[in-house]
């Protein structure tokens, strides 16, 4: 997994590489800026103009380092430095002695210097980088303006500048669309709040000490394919349905049958081995002719869940999509909650009776999984001023309730017990529609029945869903996808991981 480091972590780790390597600084610099061009020389040719504007930091060098290197590749580059309060650092110099005559370099120099990048195809930011601990202002909020008032494509180096990488910013921001850090991402590229000014992002290796970041301590992590590689369980020529679990889904009410529905196939889709969906009077049928892999079990009520049944022969259970939200079902939640031991899968409707009855929170299982969308958790924990402390108090929920909590959305960041978070890389916006979250209750409730660890089920199965949606995008569109295409896909996913 991918670690997730703070900017402090990240200015260790090259120091720990430049005395433990050893290399020299200036060294470094030229490996990171030679790592974002090989990135640049696969997505723009050579007809492209190009302004790099650089502060007098080590962001500000390695945009030097970037326009001597582009030079040599017959691109016509220009670069725009800006001299403000900021200090001039030692490699700074040394680069700026390195800068190709050829280079037209502009000097910025206060606000009143007329400043414009139109005649420019590409706008690169190096002004800042992981060096910045406040708002920008002055000069360099007036550069900033100008860089986003482009019209021209905008890159950031590391990080956008103005944008703090572990904490809230506020201020002059670029607003990039694309930006190439190096070595990790930065936290802020998994907040909502920081897409405007991310944009689509790429971490590109500079071979920072290996050891150092092993070492490194932090709760925030990347997952990568390799990472759910390692939870899949092998399957025997002498398996039997018997061995792959026994899942029961509490599912649907009148109207909202659908839900079920999607959530028993993506269940049996996980590769579960025994489903059985307890649903009202009025899903009987629904439920026989479209999911007939799945066992069915008659609630007592016509039209929403009012009694749980037996509970003693289910490995995992699910309950809450399309479950409704009469007093009866709350009820009958609250009785599940106590005759149950094994860890649960609850979503939707589930989690929004528990919002509204907070005291049964204190009786979930240790290790359930909890999938709210942010309208969800905000119900179940309150308002938050900003997307890092909605983190916090995503990390405070799980650890609290000793349960898993997912928040779904661009990188679903999946929170464990002991306060370390998880987040999601796959998955995309034409996953933004109905149902789409009813299938990742099935997944998970299937993977738990399996026997995974509710951790390694989490993980997985968010993955897993994420993956099955990119392939059916790649199949078809993301404007055509429905629910319905994320379980299609859900074989090929598993074909994509073994």
């Amino acid at each position: 997994m991918l670690k997730i480091l703070s900017a402090e972590q990240i200015r260790q780790a090259d120091a720990y590489t430049i005395n433990h390597e050893p290399i020299t600084s200036v060294v470094l610099m030229e490996r990171a800026s030679t790592a974002f061009v090989n990135w640049f020389l696969k997505h723009a040719d050579v007809s492209h103009r190009i302004a790099i504007v650089c502060g007098t930091g080590n962001n500000g060098g390695d945009g030097l380092v970037i326009a001597r290197l582009l030079t040599e590749y017959n691109y016509a580059v220009s670069v725009f430095v800006i001299h403000g309060s900021a200090p001039t650092s030692a490699d700074f110099t040394v680069n700026s002695q390195r800068l190709n005559t050829s280079i037209k370099k502009y000097d910025i120099k206060d606000a009143e210097d007329t400043l414009s990048f139109d005649d420019y195809d590409i706008v690169m930011d190096a002004i800042f980088g992981t060096g910045l601990s406040r708002p920008v202002e002055g000069i360099y909020q007036y550069v900033i303006e100008k860089v986003n008032s482009a019209k021209a494509m905008h890159i950031a180096v590391d990080v956008p500048s103005g944008l703090l990488a572990d904490k809230p910013s506020t201020g002059a921001i670029v607003k990039a669309d694309f930006t190439i850090a190096f070595q990790l991402p930065k936290l802020a590229f998994l907040l909502p709040e920081n897409f405007k000014y991310v944009g689509e992002w790429k971490a590109v290796r500079i071979g920072l000490d290996k050891q150092f970041i092993e070492r490194a301590s932090t709760s925030y992590f990347l997952l990568e394919k390799k990472d759910v590689k390692a939870f899949l369980k092998p399957r025997h020529k002498f398996d039997h349905k018997g061995v792959y679990g026994k899942g029961l889904l509490i599912a649907g009410s009148y109207g909202k049958m659908g839900a079920a529905v999607l959530s028993a196939r993506a269940a049996m889709r996980s590769g579960l081995g025994l489903l059985t969906t307890h649903v009202p009077v009025c899903g009987y049928e629904i439920l026989q002719t479209a999911v007939p892999e799945s066992m069915v079990s008659v609630d007592a009520a016509a039209n929403y869940f009012s009694v749980a049944p037996s509970l003693k022969e289910y490995n995992a259970i699910g309950i809450g999509p399309g479950l409704g939200q009469h007093e009866e079902s709350k009820i009958a939640l609250q009785e599940l909650l106590k005759q149950t031991n094994v860890p649960l899968v609850l979503d939707a409707d589930a989690l929004n009776i528990l919002a509204a009855n907070k005291e049964m929170l204190s009786q979930l299982p240790s290790d359930s999984i909890l999938t709210p969308h942010p309208g969800e958790f905000q119900r179940l924990v309150g308002t938050w001023k900003d997307d890092f402390e909605r983190l916090t108090l995503q990390q405070e929920f799980a650890m609290k309730t000793q349960c898993i909590i997912v928040l779904k959305g661009a990188y679903t960041s999946i929170a464990v017990s002991s306060g370390e978070v998880y987040f999601n890389p796959t998955g995309n916006p034409g996953m933004a529609t109905a149902g789409s979250g009813d299938i990742l209750t099935g997944i998970l409730t299937g993977l738990l029945a399996q026997g995974f660890l509710p951790k390694n089920a989490a993980l997985l199965g968010v993955y897993l869903h994420g993956l099955a949606g990119d392939l059916a995008v790649h199949s078809g569109s993301q404007q055509g996808l429905i629910a319905s295409d994320i379980i299609d896909f859900l074989p090929a996913a598993y074909r994509e991981l073994v």
